[in-house]
């Protein structure tokens, strides 16, 4: 049972105002721009509170935003409100993924898929995505590497504003190949705090296990980037970007 982003949803906003999700859509401009591509259509995966849909969106793209988290969605829905024309949001997990119409681009932030941790299921995730694509669109997603997430194992985290307080260690199993975190969250509700607990659980993907899979499931033109920049990642990269294109059928 998935129990990650439920207590954190309505204070994730808050707890990660250094994420720069302008920087991230700019990026994927620039690889659109290499592609040749101008997508009218998107679908961001694992939206989660919405920032990067409501960028799309705002650049005049028709967007679905999809999440497994509801309390994500309500408030990513909420974020929307007044937009001219808000994404259309849909709460479904990446491996059983439905859209009512193929899209040009699918994007999925923030190492969305580490949370798949079911390697079977990740790889039915990106078969569902190229499904979903039109023919010559454009798949563009990040992932923690494996360096990344062994480095986070016995590490303590802690973010905080005034009205929450959040705390959590991460744990590396090697057989699994899963980072598990614990995280302690203390909300302030009036006078009084409120105390949650969430795990969260991220499986270390190495980028040829990923590569695998995306030519598994038909994607072509696959390529590798360091962290937003167009270069080839090093050994001790931290999060790396991956473009895959779906085959145009002659």
């Amino acid at each position: 049972m998935f129990n990650a982003y439920h207590s954190l949803a309505i204070s994730y906003d808050r707890l990660t105002q250094d994420v720069d999700y302008r920087a991230t859509v700019a990026f994927y401009e620039a690889i659109l721009q290499r592609e040749g591509l101008k997508p009218r259509t998107a679908v961001d995966l694992a939206c989660g509170t919405g920032s990067v849909a409501l960028l799309l969106a705002q650049k005049g793209m028709k967007v679905t935003a999809v999440d497994i988290s509801e309390e994500m969605l309500c408030v990513a829905a909420q974020k929307a409100q007044g937009l001219s024309h808000p994404p259309q949001f849909v709460c479904q997990p990446l491996e059983r993924l439905r859209l009512p119409r193929a899209v040009d681009l699918a994007v999925c932030a923030l190492d969305s898929l580490d949370y798949i941790t079911d390697p079977e299921a990740c790889q039915e995730a990106i078969k569902r995505v190229y499904k979903h694509l039109n023919p010559g669109g454009c798949f563009i997603f990040d992932v923690n590497t494996p360096y990344k997430l062994h480095a986070m194992d016995g590490q303590v985290f802690l973010d905080e504003d005034d009205d929450v307080y959040c705390v959590w260690c991460g744990e590396f199993d090697c057989q699994t190949n899963v980072l598990s975190y614990g995280m302690d969250l203390f909300q302030r509700k009036g006078p009084l705090w409120e105390r949650s607990f969430e795990e969260h659980q991220e499986y270390a993907y190495s980028r040829e296990q990923l590569e695998g899979y995306l030519r598994k499931a038909g994607f072509t033109h696959i390529e590798v980037y360091a962290d937003r920049e167009f270069r080839a990642p090093e050994e001790t990269e931290l999060r790396i970007y991956f473009k895959a294109r779906k085959g145009i059928r002659k």
